[in-house]
């Protein structure tokens, strides 16, 4: 592999069977390849990921389903009818860094009993069932997506194993730390054409810990490195797209580092994401790291200066894309900003106050 910098040119392939070995040098020279690119680029492709290469085939054949499906049989769905902001929503009814983007989505969280609408902290009232069409409109789907969040976490719970370690951690670290109610979000995706001037998705950060995508066999998404060139990401079949979370990146003191991307593409795309979580009332303090961590963000200054996605309130005030100095003490005021930011219309509809 190349030296790893800032200022890829490509998106570094890393194979995670080592971890899976009785090797304790392979899983340790692991640990610390995958930290320098979390360090570095917040982006990998990862091959021997262990998830069932079939499953992957259901997942995308039942998205291309549900996004043929008449627009009445997706309105059973419909994302304004949910006060936990699950379900299926048109072209257009995302906002990202305040600019329209140009997808349809579906989107799934993790299912737990709801709250009151009064309940405080308020985040809580995102706890709730998902959306499921009837079984007879889309036949296998709720089981086939109820497999997916299943393997999906065991990956994801693998890669914050692989995170402790190289970051000085026990590898039980996060597991322990993520709580009962934990929050994980998948969303299908099905992107048109992109308009010129337009993206399917604006440049952005996630919101959370770590990233897992699906991206199907279309081009089109594209990460930025520290100069600030767009590089595109080419599909490999089997693989995995991972990157960071502006959760994790305030959670190591900016060591790990969340990096923009965005997507255009020239013919219709579908992918899959999915985003891994703790329960919501987990605190977003920073990790017990040694003093080299932190000392490797001082004398970057890139690392030093990397922000967040802006509050509502901040963008309101024109702050940058990506330039806010603030950050929500919990995972649960994360998301409640991120829908705020991102839904202001059904935010209002469902919590006018």
């Amino acid at each position: 592999m190349h030296e790893i910098s800032g200022s890829f040119e490509t998106i570094p392939v890393v194979d995670l069977a080592p971890w899976t070995e009785a090797d304790p040098g392979a899983r340790a020279r692991l640990a610390r390849l995958v930290r320098e690119i979390c360090h570095q680029v917040g982006f990998m492709v990862v091959t021997n990921h262990g998830v069932d290469p079939q499953l992957v085939d259901n997942v995308f054949s039942m998205s291309a389903r549900l996004f043929a499906l008449p627009e009445a049989e997706k309105r059973l769905i419909d994302k304004r009818n949910s006060p936990h902001f699950r379900g299926w929503e048109p072209v257009g009814a995302e906002r990202t860094n305040n600019r329209v983007d140009v997808r349809e989505q579906v989107d799934l969280w993790s299912e737990h009993p709801a709250r009151a609408a009064s309940v405080e902290p308020k985040f809580l009232r995102l706890l709730g069932p998902n959306q499921w069409p009837p079984e007879a409109v889309l036949p296998g789907y709720r089981q086939i997506m109820t497999r997916w969040f299943s393997d999906l976490g065991a990956l994801a719970g693998r890669l914050m194993e692989i995170f402790a370690v190289g970051l000085g951690l026990p590898p039980a670290y996060f597991e322990q730390r993520f709580g009962d109610e934990r929050m994980s979000l998948t969303k299908l995706i099905s992107y048109p054409e992109t308009p010129v001037g337009q993206f399917g998705v604006n440049a952005h950060h996630d919101a959370g810990f770590v990233t897992i995508l699906a991206p199907g066999a279309t081009p089109g998404l594209e990460v930025q490195n520290a100069v600030g060139d767009w590089i595109p990401l080419v599909p490999a079949p089997g693989t995995f797209v991972i990157n960071i979370g502006e959760v994790l990146q305030s959670m190591t003191g900016n060591y790990f580092i969340a990096t923009p991307h965005r997507v255009a593409t020239r013919a219709p795309r579908l992918s899959v994401g999915y985003f891994h979580g703790p329960s919501l009332d987990t605190k977003i303090t920073r990790l017990p790291l040694a003093p080299e961590f932190a000392a490797a963000v001082a004398a970057s200054p890139r690392h030093t200066n990397a922000g967040f996605m802006a509050q509502l309130d901040e963008v309101a005030a024109g702050v940058a894309d990506m330039a806010s100095a603030k950050h929500p003490e919990t995972y649960g005021g994360q998301l409640w900003n991120y829908f705020s930011r991102s839904y202001p219309e059904n935010m209002q509809r469902h919590y006018p106050q």
